[in-house]
């Protein structure tokens, strides 16, 4: 059964009166309330505030990283472990083809119904689980596949095991070996990209958001807690971070918008998956093109870039 958020109301009464329609038979009812679905449609999705594509970014239905792989990738085999400690739920990496070109993708997964979610830690990968990424980057480069980075999450697990393992360490040693390596990598965020979680697998060639993403240094409600110490203030908090794709564009910290249905991912995972699937294809292909030196002074230069200002 699909899920609503407040400001799709009006949509979800439309949906509701047209499953009616269908049910009776009523055909010309069905046509007019398509065309009121459309309307609304636009009405809604063409003026949402930056709390709204929050909610968005979170929707419980949205497409998730296995989601992606499932439409996108052939003979796909999935890889294990660290080969330290464990198997990290949380993130997931395959091997593959996607339209025939071999690729490695890697997934922050977050698990749907409560079993589920458990298992997965919500989304939130320990160190165990950027060392398998690292693990499987290492092995695309060493057969030179290009790597899919597909990042959602609130952020990297905090519980005091994980920084019993090094979670600062693993994170930073991902944004140093990923830094150097010699194959095209690309990252897209496709819900929520929270902190160093999300960095953790953001270093790459070319990063890209979803219509409908978020990529924040810190939750809303973890910055309103600490500027405002008032919950209430996640709206205030949400528009002060500049953390949609549009904002992040504008600063030159992404290279890209991918456009999801207007609707969003969620209504229309096929489509999602398309978009996702032609920006990495496009863009493998324009990297491709590049020698190992110009990749990797590129990817240099790229990222030194990042945070740079003048008055």
């Amino acid at each position: 059964m699909a899920t609503y958020l407040d400001f799709e109301s009006r949509i979800e009464a439309i949906q509701q009166d047209m499953e009616s329609a269908k049910a009776r038979g009523d055909e010309p009812a069905v046509e007019i309330l398509e065309k009121d679905l459309d309307k609304e449609v636009n009405k809604t999705y063409g003026s949402l505030n930056d709390y709204q594509k929050l909610q968005l970014a979170r929707h419980p239905d949205r497409p998730y990283a296995v989601d992606y792989i499932r439409l996108m990738m052939e003979e796909r085999y999935e890889i294990h472990g660290d080969r330290t400690f464990r198997d990290d739920l949380a993130i997931v990496c395959y091997i593959g083809w996607i339209d025939g070109v071999k690729c490695m993708v890697i997934g922050e997964q977050k698990g749907r119904g409560t079993k589920n979610k458990i298992r997965r830690n919500f989304g939130m990968p320990n160190p165990e689980g950027y060392r398998k990424a690292l693990r499987a980057v290492r092995l695309a480069e060493k057969f030179d596949i290009p790597v899919l980075m597909l990042i959602d999450t609130p952020g990297a697990y905090p519980g005091l095991g994980a920084e019993e393992r090094g979670q600062g360490e693993a994170i930073a040693r991902n944004l140093f070996e990923f830094s150097d390596m010699k194959v095209p990598m690309i990252s897209i965020v496709v819900g929520e990209g929270g902190s160093g979680g999300a960095l953790a697998i953001g270093v790459a060639d070319r990063l890209a958001m979803m219509r409908y993403s978020i990529f924040a240094v810190i939750s809303p409600e973890g910055c309103s807690a600490i500027l405002w110490n008032d919950p209430k203030k996640v709206e205030q908090a949400t528009k002060a971070l500049k953390i949609t794709p549009d904002d992040l564009l504008e600063h030159k910290l992404i290279d890209a918008v991918l456009d999801e249905p207007l609707i969003g991912a969620h209504r229309n995972k096929k489509a999602a998956a398309l978009a996702v699937k032609n920006y990495f294809l496009e863009t493998v292909k324009q990297l491709r093109e590049l020698s190992i030196d110009e990749l990797l002074e590129q990817r240099y230069q790229r990222l030194v870039s990042v945070g740079a200002y003048s008055e």
